[in-house]
């Protein structure tokens, strides 16, 4: 990722995994995108939580996820420090960018001057 994304991560400050609500965290034992970010060789700050259980976004038809995630996300203490800064926000897979884009409007709402994305995959799909 670190390869491929280079353009994305040149001139970012920090990257910001895409945070799993607890349950789901007890459930899987691990959270993927904090796990890809820590390789991303910048610092990784936990500026997000989930502020509520959401469906699983695989699960939902594309016109349904962003509904699902609208302010699902929400900023920590530790975002403030990101005032001013360039933010990667990393997940595993990024299908429609709902997800991605609830991430974006909370740190957006925490000052930070600019948030890109990074995943490890995204669906293409093809038109019928």
């Amino acid at each position: 990722m670190r390869e491929k994304g280079h353009a994305i991560l040149d001139g970012a400050h920090v990257v910001v995994p895409v945070p799993l609500h607890g349950s789901r965290r007890r459930e899987r034992g691990f959270n993927q995108a904090k796990d890809l970010a820590e390789h991303l060789g910048l610092p990784v700050v936990h500026a997000l939580r989930r502020a509520r259980a959401t469906a699983p976004q695989v699960s939902l038809a594309a016109a349904r996820r962003h509904a699902n995630v609208r302010e699902a996300f929400r900023a920590t203490r530790a975002a403030r420090q990101l005032a001013g800064k360039i933010v990667v926000i990393v997940d595993d897979v990024s299908t429609t960018g709902a997800t991605l884009d609830a991430c974006a409007r909370a740190l957006d709402d925490a000052g930070t001057i600019e948030v890109r994305a990074l995943t490890a995959a995204r669906v293409v799909t093809r038109p019928p």
